[in-house]
């Protein structure tokens, strides 16, 4: 049960909203002014402060600036109840980081919508959404409660591309955002000779085609499946809506965005300071994300050698090493991974086991 801490110096008034919020089931504390009100608030820690402005001893705007100034009170979500509509009023209050507010008098439906209003957007805000399809659905459905969209993202689709198959082309018009849910993707740049240029590799859980939207750009990149691969793509429109609708739901996304933009940059600072041993072993540990030990990697040499940044005899002569040391099995071609420890002892250290 959700705990509100109600703060009013006028008794009808206290006691009216105060039965209006237990009908709806939240635990209701109550202070009758700013004093007593901020003591309850830093005791009893509520999910959302309610409080008047004009208030004797301490007014609302007191109570904020105090609990603005403690890290664990300053997130707790708060609205001002005002008998003025002045936008000045308003104005101070926001300024000083109040959440939304309410013009007295007002009803039950417009309280308890505020209430279930900032309720939504902090448990958002305070959420951890993992990076898997159920992680993405339960972001979107959270998002469609607080940005008020029903068809948030209905139009978002499955996909399964064959290996080999293009996602999208390097000068296509991006339409869509991509999210793998199982295979692997390459994306590249390729030279006037038709030497392909590997940027990137995703595979389950990752996000891909995204920077291009946000730039208002066409790609400058290829995307193509290295293995038969179901991907979700999300429309254009509703990942804008999603990055730019709300701050609270912006956060949460970026959040799931973010994990790829820090890959990247660890993509780089491998690629200049690890051994090839090292960097081979890291892109099987890639490759290998979200199979089995029974699975097989279906890559071939050469685009592994384009991921790595060597020659293809290189990535052949560490991959016999990694078979010696029975940290991969390979088979007809196909790669097996069997000690993902070992593998990641190698990215460390640059040594077997």
């Amino acid at each position: 049960m959700k705990k509100i801490l109600l703060i009013e110096d006028n008794l009808e008034v206290r006691e009216n909203t105060a039965e209006i919020l237990s009908l709806a089931n939240y635990e209701v504390l109550t202070a009758e002014n700013g004093k007593v009100g901020v003591k309850l608030a830093f005791e009893k820690l509520p999910d959302l402060i309610i409080c008047d402005i004009m208030m004797p001893e301490l007014d609302g705007y007191g109570v904020l600036h105090i609990l603005g100034k403690d890290a664990t009170a300053s997130l707790i979500p708060f609205i001002f109840l005002t008998a003025k509509a002045e936008k000045s009023e308003i104005r101070k209050g926001m300024n000083l980081g109040a959440d939304d507010y309410l013009t007295k008098p007002f009803d039950d439906t417009e309280l308890l919508n505020a209430v279930e209003a900032r309720l939504n957007k902090q448990s958002m805000r305070t959420k951890e959404y993992h990076n898997t399809l159920e992680g993405l659905d339960n972001f979107i459905i959270d998002a469609q409660k607080i940005l008020k969209l029903n068809d948030l993202c209905k139009d978002r689709k499955l996909k399964h591309f064959k290996k080999k198959s293009e996602i999208f082309m390097e000068g296509d018009l991006p339409l869509n955002i991509f999210f793998v849910k199982s295979g692997n993707v390459k994306t590249f740049k390729s030279n006037q000779d038709g030497k392909e240029l590997i940027t990137n590799l995703y595979g389950p859980s990752d996000f891909f085609g995204f920077e291009p939207i946000i730039e208002n750009i066409h790609y400058r990149e290829s995307a193509v499946a290295l293995e038969d691969t179901e991907i979700v793509q999300v429309p254009k429109q509703d990942f804008l809506t999603l990055l730019f609708g709300q701050p609270d739901v912006s956060s949460s996304f970026i959040g799931l965005l973010c994990k790829k933009v820090a890959d990247k940059e660890n993509q780089l600072l491998n690629l200049a300071y690890n051994s090839v041993r090292q960097r081979i072993a890291e892109a099987l540990l890639k490759l290998a994300e979200g199979k089995t030990e029974k699975d097989n990697i279906h890559i071939s040499r050469e685009d592994l050698a384009k991921i790595v940044g060597t020659a293809p005899e290189s990535v052949i002569r560490g991959l016999s090493d990694f078979k010696e040391e029975k940290l991969i099995e390979i088979e007809s071609g196909k790669i097996r991974v069997i000690h993902p420890k070992g593998l990641g002892k190698v990215v460390r250290w640059n040594v077997a086991l």
